[in-house]
């Protein structure tokens, strides 16, 4: 290490010498300042970060067995919606009438079968990991093959720009957007789709509840009856209160004798309305970075960076529409290419 004074010996500039350390992407020697902890390789192009360690997975079995649990109250959750729904709500509908009681239960098993379909591929599918590739050695490794990836030093191999490592599956992810406890797996690449398909039909299935438990209660609600005798002389903001403690004591008392089935009724209307908020207010998050053509880390490491490109054709690529609605028309394409070539002909 040498230093540089200024003639008025009144600031002092120091400047490292070079060293020569070894690029993990391709093997080759490269010469660096001492003092730079983050270079990337001029033939390669890999990152390499030396101030970051190789780090152990604590409390790894922690974090599983709190995905497990989570999982496990999601999937009791929605066995018991679905049995407690029909035990409750199917009696009152097919005392309606039988074609209305088959309806309800044909979109009942429709409802079911996306929420459960949709939810396993989302948690039991692989989230998506990086594609392997050729790395450590000169001959192997071509001009800008690694560039900007960057080593991971949980995997012991190479990241590429799009993958995250996620602790928790002990794992580099691709495209990874969160680690969800409530699926026990990461959102990534691979389930990304699957994930919003699981958060639109637990939006519909959870607004069908509410609609049919509101439907339900209502038949099997006890009868019920206020007075408004003693909020005579009353006017104003004091007799708006003394209206609603009366209606709520009378709905309370006759609360009490609710049986079973309606008990039941009234927790699937409360607990359905409360996850309708949350998740559709997940959703909303979820369509939203999809349509800036981000996901959540990456909009967070974005911060201040230019922004990408908002377009209504993210949502369409996201969800695998990557055809114009022409493609499948095609005794039209092959008019219009008709009458294209016709005036081409013409011209």
């Amino acid at each position: 290490m040498a230093s540089l004074v200024s003639p008025q010996d009144q600031y002092v500039t120091e400047f490292n010498e070079n060293y020569e350390t070894t690029c993990w992407g391709c093997g080759l020697h490269v010469m660096i300042p001492s003092c730079a902890t983050v270079f990337k390789c001029g033939w390669c192009g890999a990152i390499t970060d030396q101030s970051k360690k190789e780090s152990d997975q604590k409390f790894f079995r922690w974090r599983r067995l709190r995905d497990q649990c989570f999982i496990s109250v999601v999937i009791i959750f929605m066995l018991f919606v679905l049995c407690g729904g029909v035990w409750a709500v199917y009696p009152v509908v097919f005392s309606i009438s039988f074609l209305w009681g088959t309806l309800h239960i044909i979109i009942t098993a429709i409802l079911a079968i996306l929420t459960f379909s949709s939810f396993s591929l989302a948690a039991f599918r692989c989230a998506g990991t990086p594609p392997n590739i050729l790395w450590g050695s000169y001959p192997t490794v071509g001009k800008g093959d690694l560039e900007n990836y960057s080593f991971c030093h949980y995997c012991s191999k190479p990241k590429s720009p799009r993958a995250h490592h996620c602790r928790s599956c002990r794992k580099c992810i691709l495209d990874m957007d969160h680690h969800c406890p409530f699926i026990g797996n990461c959102v990534g690449a691979a389930n990304h789709r699957s994930f919003v398909a699981f958060l639109m039909s637990a939006v519909l299935s959870t607004t069908y509840v509410a609609v049919m438990a509101t439907h339900a209660g209502l038949h099997v609600w006890p009868p019920w009856s206020f007075s408004l005798e003693s909020s005579k002389g009353l006017s104003g903001t004091y007799l708006g209160l003394r209206i609603v403690g009366e209606i709520s004591a009378a709905l309370l008392t006759s609360a009490l004798r609710l049986s079973a089935r309606g008990l039941v009724l009234v927790y699937l209307f409360i607990s359905s309305v409360s996850l309708l908020i949350g998740l559709s207010v997940l959703l909303w998050q979820q369509l939203s970075y999809i349509y800036q053509g981000q996901t959540y880390l990456s909009q967070l490491s974005s911060q201040g960076d230019k922004e990408e490109k908002k377009d209504c054709q993210n949502l369409v690529r996201f969800f695998g529409f990557q055809y114009s609605l022409a493609r499948f028309l095609p005794i039209f394409g092959v008019t219009r290419k008709k009458h294209v070539k016709l005036n081409n002909h013409v011209l």
